[in-house]
C-alpha cells in the first residue's frame, strides 16, 4: 500500500524541464515579433530622415546665403543643414547618377542650394508643403523652390501605414496564440500534479497552503523561462546587428529593456495565473474525476 502511495506521488511529480523549455521557446517567438515591431518604426523613421530636401538659391550673396542657412537650421523641422555650391552639386549628381556629364557640358547648369534633412515626423506631404511655405515666406526673393522626391515621400508613408497595420494584426493574433500556448503548457504540467493536490486537500490542507508552493514554483519557472528567452533573444539581436550594421544605428536601449521586461512579466504572470487556475480546478473536482 505504501509502495502504491509512493508510486502515485512519483507519477504526480511534474517534469518542469519540458515546461520551462516550452514556455521559453514561446516567449522567444513573442520577443522576436516584439523586436521587429519596435524596430519597424525606427527603420521607417531612418528612411524618412534620409530624404534630402534642397532649397535652391536665386542669390549668390554669401552673407544672405549664411542667413538663410542659419534660419533653416533654427527651425524645429530641420537637421544637418549644409550649403551646397555648384561644384558640390555636380559631385552629388554624378554620384547619384553614376556618370559624369562634365565630359559633354562645359558649363555647370546646377544651381546652388541649401540642403537639409527633415525630422521623421515632418516627412509627409502636408508638413513638407508647410515647410516650403515657411521658407518662401521668409526668403521668397532668394529661394526659387524647395525640391524633394515627392513620389518617394508619398509611397513611403502609404507603405509604412499598410505595413504597420498588417504587423499590428499579426502581433495581436500572435499574442493570443502565445498566451494560450503558455497556458496550455502550464496546465499540462499541472495535470500530472492533480493527485498530490487532491491528497493534500483530503488530509485537511487549506487552499492557500496547497497553492502557495505551487505558485512559488510557477514564479521561479516563469523567471527561468523568461531569462532563457531573453538570453536567446539578446544573442539573436547581436547576430542580426553583426550581419546588418545599420541596425546598430537605430538601436534603442529603452525599447530593448522594455521588451525584456515585458517578456518577464508575460512569462511570470501567465505561469502563476495558469498554475493557480489549475489548482482551483483540481480542488473542485471529485476524486473519481481525476482518473
Amino acid at each position: 500500500m505504501a509502495g502504491t502511495g509512493k508510486s502515485t506521488l512519483k507519477r504526480s511529480k511534474p517534469n518542469y524541464i519540458y515546461t520551462i523549455v516550452g514556455v521559453s521557446l514561446v516567449l522567444l517567438i513573442m520577443g522576436i515579433m516584439g523586436w521587429f515591431f519596435l524596430n519597424l518604426n525606427a527603420v521607417g523613421n531612418a528612411f524618412k530622415e534620409d530624404i534630402r530636401l534642397s532649397a535652391y538659391l536665386r542669390t549668390l550673396n554669401k552673407d544672405t546665403i549664411g542667413q538663410i542657412q542659419q534660419f533653416i537650421a533654427s527651425r524645429p523641422y530641420a537637421k544637418d543643414v549644409v550649403y551646397v555650391d555648384k561644384a558640390n552639386a555636380q559631385q552629388i549628381w554624378n554620384k547619384e547618377n553614376n556618370e559624369d556629364w562634365a565630359k559633354i557640358l562645359d558649363v555647370n547648369p546646377l544651381p546652388e542650394s541649401i540642403d537639409f534633412y527633415a525630422k521623421a515626423e515632418y516627412v509627409n506631404k502636408d508638413s513638407l508643403t508647410k515647410i516650403s511655405d515657411d521658407l518662401m515666406a521668409a526668403y521668397g526673393n532668394q529661394i526659387t523652390d524647395l525640391q524633394y522626391p515627392q513620389s518617394l515621400v508619398n509611397n513611403l508613408n502609404e507603405r509604412a501605414s499598410k505595413i504597420g497595420l498588417i504587423f499590428l494584426v499579426v502581433a495581436i493574433v500572435l499574442s493570443i496564440i502565445v498566451i494560450f500556448s503558455i497556458d496550455n503548457t502550464i496546465r499540462l504540467a499541472m495535470f500530472s500534479n492533480r493527485f498530490l493536490i487532491k491528497t493534500m486537500q483530503m488530509v485537511g490542507a487549506t487552499r492557500g497552503f496547497i497553492a502557495k508552493p505551487l505558485n512559488i514554483r510557477a514564479l521561479i519557472n516563469g523567471l527561468i523561462s523568461s531569462g532563457i528567452a531573453i538570453v536567446l533573444l539578446f544573442t539573436l539581436i547581436g547576430w542580426a546587428e553583426s550581419q546588418f550594421p545599420q541596425l546598430k544605428a537605430i538601436r534603442n536601449l529603452e525599447h530593448t529593456l522594455l521588451l525584456f521586461g515585458g517578456l518577464v512579466v508575460l512569462g511570470v504572470g501567465i505561469s502563476v495565473l495558469s498554475t493557480y487556475r489549475s489548482v482551483l480546478k483540481y480542488l473542485k473536482m471529485k476524486l473519481d474525476e481525476l482518473y
